[in-house]
């Protein structure tokens, strides 16, 4: 019988432990055989190296870019590609059926921004004196007035100054800023308005008293810091609250991306503030409501009225 790809995932993984691998870059190609696997038996079909070919890999990546993101497309491909490639090392296979596929193209889907009224919705779901809604309602406002990925807000400790008083991690609530480990551990600083400031002294004060106070991470939860997951799932709470159906933290980071430049914001200014190193990241999250600022634009200029 043909080896089960369950079994061949485990030991993929502990190939990409000893290469050094993250666990998040374990975990991410790990989804991508899974998820394959899982594909295939609702097909009907044995999870087995013997499916692992390459008209039911090409017609599963064309399934995933009819109803996904073409980031989430890729990425799967990207996970299953290297793990074809090492079972072809590991002689589990005679060749990479993924050698010549390349990953669909779908088109990129603007992804709807957050409208005023959804915004003060889901600013009264976390309109509370608990601990979770202090804290939830820092976490919105931060996402909202600053575009963090999830990964950067979770990764935000309590303020942390040098000998000589000056910040050097963490929240500046006085100036109202914080600096963020992005993407390449490269450090960034972002910025936010006196509601959000605001709403964090208030967390702080609340954080007082937690079990975990003693920890580095800015945001907890009842074991401990707050992780990306966590987040994730804190957010799509709030927003079924506020009657947003399926919120999640990007959105945050498109409305804010919208909100930059329909206020007459830079395209270079944005790009730095949100840590991007390439142009295709600002033309992807400026696709999001481009035909509003469009039309915001030519009705300033109004250039016939002139004349």
């Amino acid at each position: 019988m043909s080896a089960r790809l369950v079994d061949l995932h485990r030991s993929f993984g502990r190939h990409l432990r000893a290469e050094g691998k993250s666990d998040r870059t374990i975990k991410i190609y790990g989804q991508s055989i899974r998820f394959f696997s899982d594909w295939l038996e609702a097909q009907g079909r044995t999870a087995t190296l013997d499916e692992l070919n390459r008209p039911a890999i090409r017609e599963w990546l064309a399934e995933l870019a009819d109803r996904n993101e073409p980031g989430t497309v890729k990425t799967r491909y990207r996970g299953l590609f290297r793990f074809c490639g090492w079972l072809v090392d590991e002689d589990e296979l005679d060749e990479n059926p993924m050698k010549t596929l390349s990953p669909p193209e779908p088109k990129a889907k603007p992804v709807p921004v957050l409208s005023d009224a959804e915004l003060a919705a889901l600013m009264k779901a976390c309109d509370g004196k608990e601990f979770n809604d202090r804290r939830d309602e820092a976490i919105m406002r931060l996402l909202l007035d600053c575009g963090l990925r999830v990964s950067e807000l979770c990764s935000l400790t309590v303020p942390m100054y040098d000998d000589r008083g000056r910040i050097v991690a963490g929240i500046d609530l006085d100036d109202g800023m914080a600096l963020i480990k992005g993407k390449g551990d490269k450090i960034r600083p972002v910025y936010f308005g006196a509601r959000t400031a605001r709403a964090i002294d208030r967390y702080l004060r609340a954080r007082r008293t937690h079990r975990w106070a003693h920890l580095d991470a800015l945001f907890l939860t009842q074991r401990g810091a707050l992780s990306a997951d966590g987040a994730r799932d804190r957010v799509k709470l709030r927003g079924k609250q506020a009657g947003i159906v399926d919120l999640h933290p990007h959105r945050f980071r498109h409305t804010w991306a919208h909100d930059f430049l329909m206020s007459g914001g830079q395209e270079r200014d944005l790009k730095r503030l949100a840590g991007w190193t390439s142009d295709v990241m600002l033309e992807r999250y400026g696709a999001s409501a481009a035909d509003a600022r469009a039309k915001a634009a030519a009705q300033r200029l109004k250039r016939g009225d002139r004349v």
